[in-house]
């Protein structure tokens, strides 16, 4: 045997396994890669498992299911020359490579980090050229948020089990999320709708062509008009006078292209334009980062990493995309320079923007080797950046005063683009608060128009309108307000909105989010006992603190013992005085049983209130409370046209008609998640067997004959790609989800930092 063949290998530990696929075309036989599978070690589930009393030391195990990985790790490490760690380049990703390197390395074993922005080869290449060691400040912050995490999460959470019901949670973030939608809530429900009218001239040039224009000034003032009697004395004046143009204004309006995306602003414009969650939004674009096959090219990594809060780009790729840009389109639609744009002060800018990967891999060139929804990321994250490196677009914006007698002043406004720049090929998605008057305008064709031309009264009409409340929170708008706030980070975002949603503090109705009876209460009693915690500055001070210890400027026990003397007063007081909910709502009623003849008991379930058998268990009736059985849902009945309303029974939640019993039009719950089954557009909806066993089923059914015993959960299988998994919760062992696909072994635990499972909760009571 030669020496060259004695030679060791080095290894590349990554944390995902289609990562491990797509590195491992980059680098030659000298090298292995594998995955850990994420974290191999963590606190522990059944108890707090940090000391306290010893300056907060973690108490970090191995998680039961990566014990045989970490076995297989160390086996590799032992046979390896060099240990390459290389997860995510973030906090998170510091983390796992700092316990992989506790776990695995020796005093003799060169252990590094490595890290790449995309998953190119020049980029995996380059890395092992410049290996580092463990950066300690970036592990010491993710420490420090997990450690505050799970001390909110698993002090706060038993005492909502013990004084309003089991299964609840707080989270350090997640409880700041939950007020802003709660206080939103409660602003619409106290909002006073104002009347208001509009008052509109329909008017006619010369050459006979209409236009319309809106009153904005009586006697150089604002108009407010109030009522219908005051709108038709205006209108009637008007009709007396001879309107003529007067001042007309040209000017030509610049618009820029939005910078290329970061975490935030890609879960906001996915929401808008394409309707998906930030949840499904991310778990797609980490596809496209770890690699996605194409064809002969084999798993090829499509756009650089997603977790970013920076709007940076490198000046190469830039180089490049210009002179794709300039082929492509041509040369007027490149800027005279290469385009900066600003990232938000206080960012890390650890990473460059979200863009493609590669600047000639074309959506369309790669559509049949996507899924759908993978193609149509992919084509908003390279059609975005592609636009951010283009030029302005150029408008003629054209405004025309028109008076009517001495006393009316009208306007109009026309807008025509000139030069489409960046138009061409993006235009961000509209703000939700944009208004009506604005799109009018900048639909409106003006005809050429002369001072002091006269023109011809076609009709003057009023308009009513009602001053609207503030919108409901989109996911959209949450996740806006929340990065405005300084609330969480590009990484938190999507298992904020699932923690609120699952707990059943909130529910999605057409894209909004509403609070919920238990939401508010909820809430109420954290923001009371908690008020800290529940402080959005607060909470922003707090990310802030971690940055600083990420930056090496704070040292990360300092800032937890900040927070824990404050906060371990309020637990104090907050076990002994908070309002118990639970005892108010297991009260007796005059009702008896239809079975049994017993009296019924009031009780608090997912769903809010309702009516419970004073016997049981010996007797399991229920009965919905009638004031608590609905709620309007904003969608129509196909029969009768009448409300469609939430209704509640012993057997969940389903959607009925309010002109019940005259209409008994009913449909079930979706969860919220397609079809699994390939080209099936059904939804995945909650039924239930004869026997009133409950199942998971396609709404397409009997064409689609999809089902399913376990909640299905919209995340996809790492080993075999299936679209879902399912949850089981077995009375043997702690709760797990599982691959959808029978021939797949995929496994994993159901881990939440701010909820116990029932044993852990009791326990820790």
């Amino acid at each position: 045997m030669t020496k060259k063949s004695l030679k060791l290998k080095s290894l590349i530990i990554v944390e995902s396994p289609a990562k491990a696929k797509t590195i491992n075309k980059f680098v030659g036989d000298e090298y292995i890669v594998t995955s850990s599978m994420g974290h191999i070690v963590d606190l522990p589930k059944s108890r707090l498992g940090i000391e306290i009393d010893n300056d907060f030391k973690p108490n970090y195990i191995v998680l039961r299911k990566k014990s045989k990985i970490l076995k297989e790790l160390k086996t590799l490490a032992k046979k390896s020359a060099t240990i390459y760690l290389a997860p995510d380049p973030d906090r998170e990703g510091e983390a796992i490579s700092w316990h992989l390197k506790n776990q695995l390395s020796s005093d003799d074993k060169p252990t590094f980090r490595i890290t790449f922005n995309e998953i190119t080869k020049n980029a995996v290449v380059d890395s092992l050229k410049t290996p580092r060691d463990i950066d300690m400040n970036l592990v010491n912050a993710q420490q420090a948020r997990r450690i505050l995490d799970r001390l909110v999460g698993y002090q706060i959470s038993p005492i909502l089990w013990k004084k309003v019901r089991r299964g609840l949670s707080a989270g350090r973030v997640q409880s700041v999320a939950l007020r802003l939608i709660c206080e939103r809530e409660r602003e619409i429900q106290s909002f006073v709708p104002q009347e208001y009218w509009f008052i509109i001239a329909k008017l006619q040039e010369k050459n006979n062509i209409t236009f319309s224009a809106k009153l904005v000034e009586i006697k150089n003032e604002k108009p407010q008009i109030t009522n219908k009697e005051d709108a038709e004395k205006i209108t009637e004046d008007c009709k007396k006078q001879t309107f003529t143009v007067g001042k007309v204004e040209k000017k030509e309006r610049r618009k820029h292209p939005a910078p290329p995306f970061i975490t935030s602003t890609l879960q906001q414009e996915s929401s808008k334009k394409l309707r998906f969650t930030s949840k499904k939004t991310m778990f797609i674009a980490q596809q496209l980062y770890e690699g996605v096959q194409l064809g002969e090219k084999g798993l090829t990594g499509l756009v650089s990493y997603i977790r970013t809060d920076s709007v940076r780009i490198n000046t190469d790729f830039q180089v490049s995309t210009r002179e794709f840009i300039k082929n492509k389109y041509g040369e007027n639609y490149l800027p005279d320079s290469l385009p900066q744009y600003k990232s938000k002060k206080g960012i890390q800018d650890a990473h460059e923007a979200i863009r493609p990967s590669y600047i000639d891999c074309e959506p369309s060139t790669i559509e049949k080797y996507l899924t759908k929804e993978q193609f149509k990321l992919y084509q908003l994250i390279y059609n975005r950046f592609i636009a951010s490196q283009m030029r302005e677009a150029i408008f003629d914006v054209t405004s025309v005063d028109i008076k009517a007698g001495d006393n009316y002043l009208f306007r109009t406004t026309g807008t025509v683009i000139k030069f489409d720049g960046f138009l061409r090929i993006y235009k961000e998605d509209e703000e939700e608060e944009k208004s009506k008057e604005e799109e009018e305008n900048a639909a409106n064709i003006l005809p050429v128009l002369y001072e002091n031309d006269v023109l011809n009264l076609l009709e003057i009409i009023s308009e009513q309108h009602f001053t609207s409340p503030p919108p409901r929170y989109s996911e959209a708008l949450l996740i806006k307000t929340l990065e405005e706030k300084g609330i969480g980070r590009p990484s938190t975002y999507s298992p904020i909105i699932s923690t609120i949603i699952g707990r059943n503090y909130v529910e999605r109705k057409e894209g909004k989010f509403y609070t919920t009876e238990l939401g508010f209460i909820v809430n109420d009693l954290l923001v009371k006992h908690f008020p800290d915690i529940l402080n959005v500055e607060f909470t922003a001070l707090m990310e802030d603190e971690l940055d600083k210890i990420e930056e090496g400027n704070k040292n990360w026990v300092d800032v937890i013992k900040e927070f824990n003397g404050p906060f371990d007063k309020n637990l104090v007081e907050a076990k002994e005085t908070m309002r118990d909910v639970k005892a108010e709502m297991e009260s007796a009623t005059d009702e008896v049983c239809d079975k049994c003849g017993s009296q019924m008991l009031i009780k608090w379930g997912a769903h809010g209130k309702f009516l419970a058998c004073s016997a049981y268990p010996k007797c399991k009736t229920t009965k919905s409370l009638e004031t608590n059985t609905s709620e309007t849902i904003g969608i129509v009945c196909d029969k009768c046209g009448s409300p469609m309303v939430y209704k509640f029974s012993r057997f969940g939640r389903f959607i009925a008609c309010s002109n019940y019993p005259v209409c008994k039009n009913i449909k079930a719950e979706t969860i919220g998640i397609k079809c699994p089954k390939p080209e099936c557009t059904g939804d995945i909806i909650i039924r239930s067997t004869k026997g009133r066993r409950r199942f998971y089923g396609c709404s397409k059914y009997p064409e689609c004959n999809f089902v399913s015993w376990d909640k299905p959960v919209e995340k996809s299988c790492p080993k075999c790609f299936a679209k879902i998994l399912v949850e089981k919760f077995p009375k043997t062992k702690e709760p797990y989800r599982k691959c959808i696909n029978e021939g797949c072994e995929y496994e994993e635990p159901i881990s939440d930092d701010s909820t116990l499972t029932v044993a852990e909760a009791t326990k820790s009571q």
